[in-house]
């Protein structure tokens, strides 16, 4: 691979990965918006910590996929 070529992969890469990040902390903060909605609408107190949670695991698992593709 060129010098020009490996340059341009790992840039990419990394724009990949930034994008990753920034889809994380949108997913934990939809998550949490929804256990709040659904709080208030239900009139419970767990269900914020509950998705807030779920999206967690949902945004890693998401997270480390993009991770082995980008390792493959």
């Amino acid at each position: 691979m060129a010098p020009k070529d490996q340059k341009k992969s790992s840039l990419n890469k990394a724009m990949q990965l930034s994008g990753a990040g920034i889809q994380m902390g949108l997913t934990i903060y939809l998550g949490y918006l929804l256990g709040e909605w659904l709080d208030g609408k239900l009139e419970t107190t767990f269900l914020t910590e509950t998705i807030t949670l779920f999206a967690i695991f949902l945004s890693m698992y998401s997270l480390i996929r993009q991770v082995n593709k980008l390792h493959d």
